[in-house]
């Protein structure tokens, strides 16, 4: 029997989807769900019409969800592998909309950080104490992960940042490696540390609006990027370690 319907309508949902949200299809295939359950698993209105179409053809072409998520996992590797290929999703936290669900930045976030199994390069303007990215980097830095993160300082903002020192927010978190950019290696006086962003490994790079705070990663309307695979999130790790390297950055005393 042919599978061209299915092959083209799994292509299609991979592209959709990315390598990593098919695999998690794959899986649904292969525990028998149905594709109303699916669809509600990825709710926009072009991934869930994609997704019914592939259990439409699965159905049509007599393929079992063993033998379907074969095949899908089949072209996720195949999506995966392509050189360079990079996955962008886009994270909103704040008020959802039917096509665009907002995706907490707290949860990518610490998605991010829990990715990390050797380094997490880490950039925010503005940092509060928030429990659940204080445990996920407490948990890295216990497996082994250098993590560095880059802070803003009361000084270097001026009048612009009140309260306790951003870098405070870090403190109970053991080895991690706070630095900063001092204010006599700035090219104006008004100039700013304002990147938010993390690093894991290289590999996975979220770039967003939001500070490190609770306000930022959970009650404000944000919006962001995570980007998976291809070259960006090693040209982020690079530029910040050869901030480092030249004394752009430095490291954050102690005391």
């Amino acid at each position: 029997m042919s599978t061209v319907r299915f092959e083209a309508a799994a292509a299609s949902a991979v592209a959709a989807l990315g390598p990593q949200r098919a695999r998690t299809l794959a899986a649904l295939l292969e525990q028998g769900r149905s594709a109303e359950y699916a669809a509600s698993e990825f709710p926009s209105p072009r991934t869930s019409g994609q997704i019914r179409e592939l259990y439409r053809a699965a159905h049509a072409e007599e393929m079992s969800g063993a033998v379907a998520a074969a095949y899908l996992r089949g072209f996720s590797a195949a999506w995966s592998d392509r050189s360079g290929e990079a996955e962008v999703r886009t994270v909103w936290s704040g008020p959802s909309t039917p096509g665009v669900p907002g995706r907490s930045t707290a949860r990518v976030l610490t998605e991010v950080v829990r990715a990390a199994r050797t380094e997490l390069l880490a950039m925010s303007y503005s940092a509060r104490p928030y429990r659940p990215l204080l445990q996920a980097l407490s948990e890295a830095t216990a497996r082994g992960v250098e993590v560095h993160i880059v802070v803003e300082t009361l000084e270097g903002a001026g009048r612009l940042l009140d309260g306790p020192e951003p870098a405070a927010a870090f403190r109970s978190v053991a080895g991690v490696r706070l630095w900063h950019w001092p204010p006599d290696r700035r090219d104006h006086p008004s100039a700013r540390q304002h990147a938010k962003l993390a690093v894991a490994d290289r590999q996975v790079l979220f770039l967003g609006s939001a500070n490190l705070t609770e306000s930022g990663v959970r009650r404000n309307l944000e919006a962001g990027i995570v980007i998976r695979g291809g070259t960006a999130p090693e040209r982020a790790a690079e530029h910040i370690l050869a901030l480092m390297r030249l004394g752009i950055l430095q490291p954050l005393p102690t005391s």
